[in-house]
């Protein structure tokens, strides 16, 4: 509640004062801002009775000027009035000063009481927002498991927000990482099949399940399996999901003759079976093959002695639901070489979707300009272009995969601080969408919430990111493209990181309802701008690094990134263990482990065996090491 105003006196209202102290606009920017909102967190200079509770941007003021307007506290009669304006400068810098001292005293009792700050940092929003963000939970305000750590996380915020930001934020740790370079497209001795013949088996069809991520993986898989069998492959088809609710096929996302002709001297692919084939019934001729039929991670000898004896039969296989049924070893260097092609190279997203990703990066980054391979192989010809008229320089951003969508919360049974309604709710969605789920536990010892908590096996909530943000020392007014919006828990479990980091976007809010139209009903298409706008970014932050887009993008920018593309990794098992301590660690100490953790997963490693290429292409096949 703001202080009661003094029945004394002629009020200042509407009143701008302007104070020029050379701090760059850019510093301020907000989308808040921008859009008439509340002021961020840690824009507030708040002391004695003055409290300057708005900022507006004085775009083309001398000195980079920015204005406080003050709307509460001030009262003073005709002679202050005359007064105020003959000492403006010395008012201006008492107010500083007092904000100043504010701070400091504040920092200074955080040694001995960090609750103290909660007056100063508040994460609470306007009365307004309040009631806008009562939650199923049927309380008020976000839930939030970590309070004291957020508040600690605002102050550091607030003091770091005129010092210098690191550059070592924006770049690879270790110089070792751009030795790697691509090279999976380069043809050498031992890809080379002179002579021999090629489609002597048959045809070779897919059916893959799943979103664009899990079809991308089927469609690099099913290349490899066909020039295993020598085989031809049909163009894959799509499965339509009850989940994913999207008809989009092959060709609505990738360029067809594009694959085609990138995989020609490897791979005969066609677009449709030869008309005396298409009428045969595979499922009578024993040709149809389900998950039951091949093991998960097939190796290649259970495709020779399963699925080559069936294809030269029938002359036709077709692959049902497709997905991950092919292991990465062992397996020959040409096959592995042949996937990554695949993946790095051959797989191009049509114009339509290269040309709203180009609009969506371009108003993230707020200027034209195509600055990496990463740019060039994602959006081809329709990247964005140098433009020497724009009236801003370019502008970093941090890309956000959240992974906290109400099936993955829900089938983690764990716990996030909302009570019994939350674990109704989510108990109750596991009756409907996963059943299975319930009878395996019912068979099985169960592992407490606080126990998968500490196991590393909980997805990492909003509240969380924001943390692991904040202790690395991303500034407030970080630029974040959060990709996807479906959070469970909405607006209220979103406050601690949009409050913390106010200047985060989606391609909902960035593109216009007309531009996202071609877009509508169709996931794996709107997934593609995400993914556009997760590898292109200048750093690309997860929150789980089993999810498919994750390890698809992640994998996209060591491979094209040069070592100056980081993507940042929080081990879930190692910050539960440094939030355990929430209520007693220090913010020095809390920023040092988080560093370090992020540090640990930035390492420069090749491949391991059995790890995937997509994900990890630093490795003789698809990678080279100058």
């Amino acid at each position: 509640m703001g202080k009661q105003r003094s029945p004394r006196g002629r009020r200042l209202e509407n009143q701008e004062l302007d104070i020029s102290f050379g701090v760059k606009e850019h510093e301020f920017r907000s989308l808040d801002m921008l859009q008439g909102g509340d002021p961020p967190l840690g824009r507030r200079l708040s002391g004695g009775d003055y409290n300057w509770d708005k900022v507006v941007l004085s775009k083309g003021l001398k000195n980079d000027s920015v204005k406080f307007i003050p709307s509460k506290g001030i009262h003073v009669g005709k002679r202050q009035m005359w007064w105020l304006h003959r000492h403006i400068r010395s008012i201006v810098f008492t107010i500083l000063l007092m904000g100043f001292l504010v701070l400091l005293d504040s920092l200074v009792c955080l040694i001995f009481d960090p609750a103290m700050l909660q007056n100063n940092f508040s994460l609470q929003g306007s009365s307004k927002t309040k009631v806008e963000m009562i939650e199923k939970t049927g309380k008020e305000g976000p839930v939030k498991l970590h309070e004291r750590l957020l508040n600690l996380a605002a102050a550091s915020l607030a003091e770091r927000e005129f010092k210098q930001e690191s550059s070592k934020l924006w770049e690879e740790p270790y110089p070792q990482a751009s030795s790697w370079k691509p090279c999976a497209d380069k043809t050498s001795p031992q890809v080379v099949r002179a002579g021999k013949p090629r489609n002597i088996t048959g045809y070779i069809l897919i059916s893959a399940n799943g979103g664009l991520n899990q079809q991308r993986v089927a469609v690099c898989n099913a290349v490899a399996v066909a020039s295993l069998l020598n085989a031809t492959l049909v163009i894959p088809k799509f499965l339509y999901s009850n989940v994913w609710k999207d008809p989009s096929q092959f060709g609505d996302i990738y360029q067809e003759d594009y694959f085609m002709d990138m995989l020609k001297d490897e791979v005969n692919i066609i677009k449709e079976l030869p008309p005396n084939l298409k009428l045969l019934d595979v499922e009578a001729a024993g040709s149809l093959i389900t998950d039951a039929d091949l093991s998960k991670e097939a190796t290649p000898d259970e495709y020779i002695k399963k699925i080559l004896p069936l294809l030269l039969r029938n002359r036709v296989v077709h692959f049902l639901g497709y997905g991950n049924r092919l292991g990465f070893d062992p397996l020959p260097y040409e096959l592995q070489r042949l996937r990554c092609k695949c993946n790095f190279h051959a797989l191009k997203f049509v114009p339509k979707i290269q040309k709203t990703g180009s609009l969506l990066v371009r108003r993230i980054r707020r200027y034209d300009f195509a600055r990496s391979t990463l740019d060039k192989q994602l959006l081809g010809n329709l990247m964005p272009r140098v433009d020497h008229s724009a009236a801003e320089g370019p502008s970093k951003y941090l890309a956000l995969h959240l992974r906290f969508e109400i099936d993955m919360v829900a089938y983690s049974m764990c716990e996030f601080g909302g009570g019994e309604t939350e674990i109704r709710e989510l108990q109750t969605y596991r009756q409907v969408h996963f059943p299975l789920l319930l009878e395996r536990l019912k068979e099985s010892k169960s592992h407490s919430p606080e126990e998968l908590r500490r196991m590393g096996k909980c997805p990492l909530t909003p509240e969380e990111a924001a943390l692991v943000l904040a202790g690395l020392g991303f500034k407030h007014g970080t630029y974040i493209y959060l990709a996807g919006s479906d959070i469970y828990g909405g607006r209220s479990r979103m406050q601690a990181l949009t409050t913390l980091y106010p200047n985060l976007v989606t391609k909902e809010n960035l593109l216009t309802p007309s531009e996202l139209a071609p877009f509508r009903n169709f996931s794996s298409q709107l997934a593609a701008l995400d993914f556009i706008a997760c590898a292109t970014s200048d750093v690309f932050a997860i929150t789980d690094s089993g999810s498919q887009l994750s390890s698809l993008v992640s994998g996209f920018r060591t491979y094209y990134g040069g070592g100056h593309a980081p993507t940042l990794r929080p081990s879930k098992k190692r910050l539960a263990a440094i939030l355990s301590r929430n209520k007693t660690i220090g913010w020095n100490s809390f920023e040092e482990k988080i560093r370090k953790m992020i540090d640990e997963g930035q390492r420069v490693q090749v491949r391991g065996l059995g790890r995937s290429i997509y994900r990890h292409p630093r490795c003789k096949e698809c990678m080279c090491r100058h």
